[in-house]
């Protein structure tokens, strides 16, 4: 049975402005009875205003005191007075220009993965046409050199419910337990992931530095000396060549070699003296003469 548009707005209206009880209530509406006496309490949708379902044309007024009168008895929906749209016959699927190049590679998946559906079966499931279907299994299509079969659930050209639909109504057909080469794919549904934002990139402030003198020069190394070492005349102005002794002149070789001194004789002296005194006799003798 149909259920009117609004069911709860709906009982809250039914529970104010008619005597029906809570089962005929319910019924129409398809809630609990329990529900609709918790309307009544206050407990359930407080404050909900009600729907009147004969201002809609979900209920007849006549339905309404036919029921109060007999408890027993149960509302019936009142049949539209306006046109109800014809439903849409089955043809064939509509599939979007953008997927429609990808028909070939889920129909030769189809072909391979499930050979008991028949070519009315593959092109209302994917929308195409039985010349199509031929050209791929016959390997004439003119694309046929780039066919990679793809599961038609990956490419979204298909609904799995629809496809396992459609595979159970073949083999029951056909008879026949066939396993597919390749198990139905998972649906899984994945939220896209977001992609971080590329700020644009800013230019590096380039710091100049005036250059100092280890940068022109380099580190200057000065040569290590122990501290317990003296530096010696040796290492200064490096070691005298050795000169053979023959060829020292005479005044280095008197230097290293000094003369003995000469202790003066008495008798010398003694001689220096008289060589002294001589020329004094004598010019004494010249003055008496």
């Amino acid at each position: 049975m149909a259920q009117p548009l609004m069911p709860k707005a709906t009982a809250v209206w039914l529970v104010d402005n008619t005597a029906l009880t809570f089962d005929q209530i319910a019924d129409y509406c398809g809630l609990h009875n329990l529900e609709v006496q918790a309307i009544a309490d206050g407990e359930v949708a407080p404050g909900m205003q009600g729907l009147d379902p004969t201002a809609n044309g979900q209920l007849n007024r006549d339905e309404i005191v036919r029921c109060e009168a007999d408890v027993t008895a149960r509302m019936e929906m009142a049949k539209p007075s306006v046109p109800m749209p014809k439903v849409r016959q089955k043809g064939a699927r509509y599939t979007p220009i953008s997927k429609r190049q990808d028909r070939p590679d889920a129909i030769s998946w189809l072909l391979r993965s499930y050979p008991e559906l028949s070519d009315a079966q593959i092109s209302r499931l994917i929308g195409t046409t039985k010349p199509t279907i031929n050209a791929v299994r016959d390997k004439t299509h003119r694309n046929s050199a780039n066919i990679k079969p793809q599961s038609p659930i990956y490419l979204g050209l298909c609904v799995a419910a629809d496809l396992e639909k459609m595979i159970a109504i073949a083999r029951t057909r056909a008879g026949t337990t066939h396993t597919p080469a390749q198990p139905l794919p998972p649906i899984t549904a994945s939220e896209p992931e977001e992609e971080p934002a590329i700020l644009p990139s800013q230019p590096k402030e380039s710091v100049s530095t005036e250059p100092t003198a280890e940068d022109v020069f380099g580190a200057a190394t000065a040569p290590k000396q122990k501290e317990d070492e003296q530096a010696s005349s040796s290492d200064v102005f490096g070691t005298a060549p050795a000169v053979p002794a023959e060829e020292k002149p005479a005044e280095e070789s008197a230097v290293e070699n000094p003369p003995a001194e000469e202790k003066p004789d008495e008798e010398s002296t003694a001689e220096n003296a008289s060589a002294e005194n001589k020329p004094t006799e004598d010019n004494s003798a010249g003055a008496t003469d």
